[in-house]
């Protein structure tokens, strides 16, 4: 999206003064205000079109409308699990919208407008067109504005456009909505107001509703991607066999028999989607979503609670994340020949209007005595990192204050020289250093235009700051390192700082790596990342590269950070995590929110998403093998022309106890498995031969019946016994090993199941009949030579499954 380059027409406004109350007021009325609500994720509409109007959904809802138009509304209870999944889906999907709409108005900032020559504080929805914004360092512009003073004010524009360096601004030049003063000050007249302003132009951007990696969704969209073109061809082979079963389509039609045709195609079609899956698998984020927000995590979009249980490389931002992001002076160490005035040096940056945290942490010990006169100024600018100031007297020259290798070069990192030895030793205790230099030069208006540093700069002292490293900070990499997780620290301090916090939280690394001389390529990039952990001095731009290069990899990365700088890396990121005191954009772009700030959810997160991947590739197994057996009964029974021996309520009864309820239980028990991927894979090499065992054996078992005249009644009756005691079986095989609770569902459905085939009321409904003495010898033999398969199955499968755990375990 590219920026603005053309200012709307403008009424001069004398910055100095402002608008008038009855300017205001005159705005207000004409609606020329920043008001602006954006959607912090998809519209309601989105949300309902994405989790109603499915292809699927489509599919059931025709069968469900067609069975009640035929009058046959006892064989339309399968519609209920469309309708569960779709209300469960858009109610989820609404909670989450909400709350990150919540989320972004109690943390929107402030502004701050000149009228009538006094400064006022507005929400930033109160700002009206042709405004004075007074902009200072830390601000973020609430409007799209023009600057109409100036004094070295440099304002970060990476969110908004991708440029990590800070810009320069200057009179006529634009400030963009949703932007961060780093450095300086000015007053600039508002142009655009609302949602004509860039901010919320780019909102839409930035927040439009991208999907989280999930491979649980994408596995099962997959399989419903086959089954839709699969089903359209398999609905018409079941009809048409049907329709001969009843004598021909001709006869079928004349003697009303095609509507039981309809009624056996549309069981055949029902039970080859996996709804109940898709069912299953919402509620598992659902649940897991709320288990988080109840311990302060909140969930942007439900797949993330699976996301970071993929992750194998997380990177960190050192300030906010590892450290608490506060900042504390700890001490000044002076140089051999620093000479005098340097205490009134730091007393001046400290109490200067535009200091950055840092330099006011020196306003407490060095309060400042008597007000010098600076006769040039170059404002802190994070790009260069520094700022100067030149007095005329007490002593003449220049002071510098800031990064000492952007200052000294190479002679601050150099243990030989004497600032290098103060510096590095004083760096590697995982103090923040800076350092204060004098030049007895004056700068010139040209010095201070060009920011160029004095000649003859001598260094006076090295001024130290620490942070506080957070409590819970070592506790949590060291889960992570024993989960086979990566960590890489990503910090845009010294190198030497960033490395000793990372010793402290328990990294080994001996040293950090310097991100100035990081290459270009990317593929070298990605060779720098496998070799090195700890990174300082990295700018916004390469902490998005480092993201791109791991991915490039084949690694699932999650990045956490909590300021606008990190804003970048974390939407590229698979897993973007944001602590809920950074800046808005970036909890926007997030997948997670640690709304605490507490780090230490993350093993919380991790585990939640284990239990999900685990459970939904356990109950998947059930809702495939189901899909399998019903596909391969839907195409022999298409191709040998038999009546399919089922009604729609009668799978319903297996459906139900067999897989749809049990599953419910499975699906949220307790489960640390840990993640290993190819999760449909190992599905299916289950599902497709248990179902066609599943299906073949009902096959056998209704010819069989067929040729011995079995009444229809009493085969349907049969082929539901069998269906209903094989599910139970493999429902048992999937569950292993039987815990206490396990024995409880598995007991409480079969239980069900024996008062479905003997409660006068139920049997009445489902149609079940005593299926004979030559159908029950059928059924018994049909029963155990499946349950046999079965067991066959499982046992090849989970030597299939252990060997490839050891592949994957040999690979990492």
């Amino acid at each position: 999206m590219d920026a603005p380059t053309h200012a709307s027409p403008m009424t001069l406004i004398d910055p100095a003064v402002g608008l008038s109350a009855s300017d205001v007021a005159e705005r207000t009325s004409a609606g020329l205000i920043n008001a602006f609500t954006a959607d912090s994720s998809r519209s309601a509409w989105n949300i309902v079109r994405a989790n109603v109007f499915t292809l699927f959904n489509g599919i059931v809802f025709a069968c469900f409308f067609i069975l009640f138009v035929l009058g046959r509304w006892q064989d339309a209870l399968f519609g209920l699990a469309a309708f569960a999944n779709s209300i469960i889906g858009c109610v989820q999907e609404f909670r989450a919208k909400s709350a990150l709409d919540k989320l972004a108005l109690l943390n929107a900032p402030r502004a701050r407008v000149r009228r009538e020559r006094e400064e006022l504080e507005l929400v930033p929805g109160e700002v009206v067109l042709d405004d004075i914004l007074v902009l200072r360092a830390g601000d973020q512009v609430p409007a799209d504005a023009v600057i109409v003073t100036t004094r070295a004010l440099q304002i970060d524009e990476s969110m908004l456009t991708g440029e990590s360096d800070a810009v320069d601004k200057h009179p006529g030049d634009e400030a963009l909505s949703g932007s961060i003063v780093v450095a300086g000050e000015g007053d600039a007249q508002v142009n655009r107001v609302g949602a004509d302003s860039y901010a919320n132009k780019f909102a839409g951007e930035a927040k439009r509703f991208s999907l989280v990696s999930s491979e649980l969704r994408n596995s099962i969209n997959r399989v419903l991607t086959w089954m839709s073109w699969i089903i359209g061809p398999m609905g018409l082979l079941v009809l048409n066999a049907q329709m001969m079963v009843a004598g021909g389509w001709i006869k079928a039609w004349e003697s009303g028999d095609w509507v039981q045709a309809v009624v056996n195609t549309i069981a055949s079609l029902t039970a080859m989607i996996p709804l109940g899956l898709v069912l299953m698998t919402s509620i598992a984020f659902a649940v897991g979503a709320s288990r988080l927000a109840a311990k302060q995590v909140l969930v942007n979009e439900l797949p993330a609670v699976e996301g970071l249980a993929r992750v194998d490389v997380i990177c960190l931002d050192k300030t906010g994340t590892l450290t608490a992001g506060e900042i504390a002076f700890d001490a000044v160490h002076e140089l051999p020949d620093a000479g005098h005035g340097a205490t009134s040096a730091l007393a001046w940056f400290g109490t200067t209007p535009d200091a950055n945290a840092t330099a006011k942490c020196l306003r407490d010990p060095f309060p400042l005595a008597q007000r010098l006169d600076a006769v040039a100024y170059v404002p802190f600018s994070s790009a260069r990192k520094w700022s100067a100031v030149s007095f005329a007297d007490g002593p003449v020259g220049t002071w510098v204050f800031g990064a000492p290798e952007m200052i000294f070069g190479d002679l601050a990192s150099d243990p030989m020289t004497p600032l290098g030895a103060v510096v590095t030793e004083l760096a590697s205790t995982g103090r923040r250093t800076l350092v204060l230099a004098f030049s007895p030069v004056v700068m010139g208006a040209a010095d201070v235009e060009a920011e160029s540093l004095p000649m003859g700069l001598e260094s006076a002292a090295v001024v130290t700051f620490r942070e506080q490293v957070r409590a819970d900070a070592a506790r949590t990499l060291e889960y992570f390192r024993e989960q086979g997780v990566g960590i890489r620290v990503i910090s845009g301090d010294n190198p030497r700082t960033v490395a000793a916090i990372a010793r402290e939280v328990g990294v080994e690394v001996h040293e950090g790596y310097d991100a100035r001389a990081l290459p270009e390529d990317d593929a070298d990039l990605a060779d720098v990342l496998a070799r090195h952990q700890v990174f300082g001095r990295v700018t916004p731009e390469q902490k998005k590269r480092m993201v791109v290069a791991l991915q490039s990899r084949g690694h699932v990365v999650a990045m956490t950070g909590d300021g606008v700088n990190d804003a970048l890396a974390i939407k590229t990121a698979d897993i973007g995590i944001a602590m809920n005191s950074g800046a808005a954009a970036t909890k926007a772009v997030a997948r997670l929110v640690l709304l605490d700030g507490q780090f230490s959810h993350l093993p919380d997160v991790v585990a939640e998403g284990r239990q999900v991947i685990a459970n939904i590739e356990r109950v998947s197994m059930l809702f495939l093998t189901k899909t399998a057996y019903a596909t391969g009964l839907a195409l022999l029974f298409g191709l040998l022309v038999l009546e399919f021996p089922f009604l729609p309520r009668q799978l319903s009864i297996t459906d139900g106890l067999t897989i749809g309820i049990p599953a419910f239980f499975l699906a949220l028990m307790s489960n640390t498995q840990r993640y290993v991927p190819g999760f449909l894979k190992r599905s299916l090499t289950f599902a497709i031969p248990a179902g066609a065992i599943i299906a073949a054996g009902l096959t056998f078992y209704t010819v069989a019946a067929t040729r011995l005249e079995v009444p229809e009644a009493q085969l349907r009756t049969g082929a539901t016994i069998i269906l209903a005691v094989v599910g139970i079986w493999v429902l048992t095989v999937l569950s292993r090993p039987i815990t206490r609770f396990k024995t409880l569902v598995i007991g409480a459905m079969f239980i069900g199941l024996v008062g479905v085939f003997t409660i006068p009321l139920a049997t009445e409904f489902f149609e079940l009949v005593d299926p004979g003495e030559q159908a029950a010898w059928l059924v018994v033999a049909v029963t155990v030579l499946s349950i046999a398969g079965i067991e066959i199955v499982r046992f090849i499968h989970r030597r299939y499954v252990a060997a490839s755990l050891r592949q994957t375990d040999a690979a990492t």
